[in-house]
């Protein structure tokens, strides 16, 4: 008898159970449910994908039915990468990933330091035609940058043969593209957030004996940390990931960065997939936990970036 009231008693638990859980679970959350599963999916799964075929064979990779987990955790295609004594094929992808960083830590470094300044004085000063330049710098961003990619290399192979350098294989040169591309958004997003901050702690400063320089240093630049660090690691993502420019001014492949390499795996005669998903991982990696580690200062500064005052 006490076993059967245990058992009813335990049905009676489970029932109260799926009753709350039906009152709880309605329409529009049951739609939120299914929507937010199916963004998740679609954002986690080729990465997924990307990362364990990686590990997969050719045989794996192209053949008719989809393999989602790979037999083992072969690492034919990260040595690769980067052991020159492997007997298959040796890229050299370290020397791909310092050039990539060569480019972009300088690219977000100048373009936060050019932005500042920039940015500081369409919000704060006062001159003729703010709106204007502000604007325009905008309005250059709008362009593709396919558009732009003639005219910058034209104009920088006149001044190469000018001063004696050549546009090709040269990074400080790419580095200098990518500041166009860069600067305009960067300038644009710090000087809406600058535009956040109260002017009465900046004119207190002044009062105190600060330079403008001063202010910017000690007061606005503390204050605006999370919008500094959505601008550099937005910068750093543009540079890290960008392929036309890199495509046109690099011809060596020892000056390569990584998204041309990996187009050079991918264009091999022998196909290669497995290493191209082993490089991608690799790429994606620092991106990935830039993003991760700095969550929270980026949703901060993009949000108040976006709020124009």
């Amino acid at each position: 008898m006490s076993q059967s009231t245990a058992a009813r008693a335990r049905g009676g638990e489970r029932m109260n159970f799926i009753e709350h859980l039906a009152r709880w679970i309605t329409w529009p959350r049951f739609i939120f449910a299914l929507v937010m599963l199916f963004f998740l999916t679609s954002i986690l799964f080729p990465f997924y994908w990307m990362v364990s075929s990686s590990f997969k064979t050719y045989a794996e990779i192209g053949g008719r039915t989809a393999v989602y987990v790979p037999g083992a955790l072969r690492w034919d295609a990260y040595r690769e990468l980067f052991d020159p004594n492997f007997g298959a094929r040796f890229w050299n992808f370290g020397v791909n990933i310092m050039n990539s960083v060569k480019v972009a830590v300088p690219t977000a470094l100048i373009a936060m330091i050019l932005s500042v300044l920039g940015a500081y004085a369409v919000a704060r000063l006062q001159f003729r035609g703010k709106s204007l330049m502000l604007n325009g710098i905008l309005a250059i961003y709008l362009f593709p940058g396919i558009l732009l990619i003639i005219p910058l290399f034209a104009m920088l192979a006149q001044i190469g043969a000018k001063l004696g350098f050549d546009v090709q294989d040269n990074l400080p040169v790419l580095i200098l593209t990518y500041l166009a591309q860069t600067l305009p958004v960067a300038l644009y997003m710090l000087a809406n957030y600058f535009r956040t901050i109260p002017t009465e702690i900046e004119q207190a400063g002044l009062i105190d004996g600060c330079t403008r320089l001063d202010v910017i240093w000690r007061i606005t630049l503390p204050l605006s940390v999370p919008a500094l660090i959505s601008v550099g690691i937005y910068t750093f993502m543009i540079a890290w990931n960008e392929f036309l420019y890199a495509l046109v001014f690099l011809n060596s492949r020892n000056m390569f960065t990584m998204p041309i390499q990996i187009n050079t795996i991918f264009n091999d005669p022998s196909p290669r997939p497995h290493v191209v998903m082993a490089a991608s991982t690799i790429m994606s990696v620092p991106i990935l936990m830039l993003f991760l580690g700095m969550e929270r200062y980026l949703a901060e500064g993009l949000a108040a970036g976006g709020v124009k005052g």
